[in-house]
């Protein structure tokens, strides 16, 4: 069939290329007969890895091995650190107490994390009224944040289940409303400090009374006797 058809304008271009002209001289037909070539950029586009990135990350990875770390989240606004004390959650702890070490578990491939109080064994999670609280068991979607770190160094954490919903505190500690939280904000802001454990005098008079001088008896001064110089 094809070597019974030219083309009527272009019968030199036949005997060099005969696949090529054919090509130019009856696009149609080369449709019909081979419809898979022409339509296979069409049918098939490039697929969007950024998209899938996103899907995977708003689900729980259980096959990959999950990364534990352990550090202490200083507040910007309280100027001091989150604490886990049983159900309660607050930011009043002083650097190295015990109940401000949080043990950070990954729950997917991306940023999505819990956060887990090592002496209380509590994990702190968003109840649907936006309040902070700790649970025993840190499997619902109410326990998982997701991480961000904002263009001025500091992280924020969004919960997973209520999207746009911030763990945030006051000036005085306190678990603020989630609803009314947003990661421009300073109770949203928050830094990850190294847990070096209880400073070894914690208040400044123990630590004053640990370094002042032993004392003792003063001693007096004595008159230095010069030699008497020779006669000359």
């Amino acid at each position: 069939m094809i070597g019974q058809m030219a083309c009527p304008h272009h019968t030199h271009l036949l005997t060099l290329l005969p696949w090529l002209d054919w090509w130019w001289c009856y696009p149609k037909q080369i449709d019909t007969i081979f419809p898979l070539v022409t339509a296979k950029g069409e049918n098939h586009p490039s697929p969007n890895f950024n998209q899938y990135v996103r899907d995977q990350g708003a689900m729980t990875d259980q096959l990959s091995r999950r990364q534990i770390r352990e550090y202490q989240l200083y507040s910007r606004t309280s100027g001091k650190h989150v604490q886990v004390t049983g159900r309660r959650i607050s930011a009043t702890a002083e650097d190295g107490n015990k109940f401000a070490k949080l043990i950070v578990e990954t729950d997917t491939f991306g940023s999505r994390v819990r956060i887990k109080g090592a002496e209380s064994e509590k994990y702190i999670c968003m109840n649907k009224r936006g309040k902070l609280i700790g649970k025993p068991s840190g499997k619902s979607k109410d326990c998982v944040f997701t991480e961000i770190v904002l263009e001025n160094n500091y992280t924020a954490f969004q919960n997973a289940r209520h999207e746009g919903w911030f763990m945030a505190f006051t000036r005085q500690g306190r678990p603020r409303q989630a609803s009314r939280s947003r990661q421009n904000q300073r109770e949203a802001h928050f830094i990850k400090r190294l847990y070096q454990g209880q400073l070894p005098f914690p208040n400044h008079a123990e630590r004053q009374k640990q370094f002042e001088f032993v004392g003792s008896a003063p001693t007096r001064r004595t008159k230095r006797t010069r030699r008497p110089q020779p006669i000359t």
